[in-house]
């Protein structure tokens, strides 16, 4: 209860009414007035202080001398001494057909900086940053099957920063085809090749290979190769040829002339011709796993290439590759000479026969394999221009 100067009047009245006609409530009339004057008295001052406004607790006052110091400005809040550096990014990402990307990967990055952000796109295609620091920064945004896009940017304090909309594009895609033939296939190609050679474009020159490193033939190719020398239209004509020349010089007495001694000498040639060509380039490079192929070496000294084709009827490849001795061409000519002793004349015939018939063919063979090294090659206009050295 406050005590305030229109209740003592109240009071006092209140007082003397109670007590006016005895001493004694006189005398307690008066000793309650003069309490009630005291105590108001003592009571003025402290409502006097309270009922004045706080003084303010940013200026002061110099006594004596009334001059204002409050200070130009004001102290700030603890809170907000030092002001928040950060920002907001949104952006949204569509493919080329402007269709909205969602679950596109955005990494959020700072120069200089390990630590990134990263957020997956909604269903519209957006995505939002809040709270990056301000300064330069690096948005790379990747999604499967599309090509990857980076966006560099600059924030501000406060901004929120709308990135251009980000277009991705289908990603390349490199398609690297290795092609690789079998053994087979890389010779048959080989034959193709060898199958167009020809001396002056017309005499065959199957049974060579310019390529040092040529695969192997199969024995189907042996067979084929060989055939194909042997029915060649150039083959046919010049044992015609020779049959001639022996007619002419009556070789082989025994076979008279005419058209029945022809034939004869004819049959006698080709057969040698076939059964030569048969034997040492299928037959027996089948069962002893050679090539019969000569291997042109192109290169070294005129020596060196010369020792070369003279041993070529007497070395060879191996189906492997390998050196070794031609065992292919040599029990060949033998076998086409002992052969022959079927269809020569009786006093020709005999292991002299056999023997003069393989020694002949196997020295063909050396003197093809220089004219192979030295001249031939220049003649064959479908022989491979590039030289690769045989070692």
């Amino acid at each position: 209860m406050e005590l305030r100067g229109e209740n003592l009047g109240f009071y006092f009245v209140k007082s003397a009414a109670l007590g006016r006609h005895s001493l004694t409530g006189r005398l307690r009339d008066f000793g309650l007035l003069a309490f009630s004057l005291v105590f108001f008295a003592a009571a003025q001052p402290a409502l006097a202080q309270s009922q004045q406004p706080a003084p303010s607790p940013q200026s002061t006052t110099s006594a004596g001398t009334g001059t204002d110091t409050t200070p130009d400005t004001q102290l700030p809040h603890p809170q907000f001494t030092s002001e928040q550096s950060s920002g907001s990014i949104i952006g949204t990402v569509a493919d080329q057909s402007g269709a909205f990307v969602s679950g596109a990967v955005v990494t959020l990055a700072h120069p200089g900086q390990t630590a990134t952000q990263q957020m997956v796109t909604d269903e519209g295609g957006q995505f939002f940053f809040t709270n990056v620091a301000t300064g330069d920064f690096t948005l790379t945004i990747a999604s499967g099957g599309l090509a990857s896009q980076t966006l560099s940017g600059t924030l501000h304090e406060g901004e929120v920063y709308q990135a251009p909309k980000i277009v991705l594009a289908v990603a390349t895609t490199v398609t690297e085809v290795h092609v690789t033939l079998t053994r087979e296939q890389l010779s048959e190609e080989q034959v193709k090749i060898q199958e167009k050679q020809r001396v002056l474009g017309i005499v065959p020159n199957f049974f060579v290979t310019y390529d040092p490193d040529a695969p192997a033939l199969t024995t189907k190719q042996k067979f084929s190769l060989s055939w194909k020398s042997s029915v060649d239209p150039f083959t046919i004509l010049a044992v015609g040829a020779v049959a001639g020349a022996e007619q002419r010089t009556n070789t082989f007495k025994e076979y008279g002339q005419g058209a029945q001694g022809y034939f004869k000498r004819y049959g006698a040639t080709y057969a040698d011709v076939f059964d030569g060509t048969m034997l040492g380039g299928a037959v027996f490079p089948m069962i002893f796993k050679q090539d019969p192929r000569y291997f042109y070496k192109g290169t070294g000294s005129v020596r060196s290439r010369l020792l070369y084709a003279l041993r070529s009827a007497l070395i060879c490849k191996s189906d492997d590759g390998r050196w070794e001795p031609n065992y292919s061409n040599v029990l060949g000519n033998f076998a086409a000479g002992g052969i022959a002793n079927a269809y020569y004349p009786a006093n020709k015939r005999g292991v002299g026969l056999t023997f003069e018939t393989g020694g002949i063919r196997i020295a063909e063979t050396a003197l093809a394999g220089v004219f192979q090294e030295f001249v031939i090659r220049k003649l064959t206009p479908n022989a491979p221009k590039r030289n690769v050295s045989q070692p």
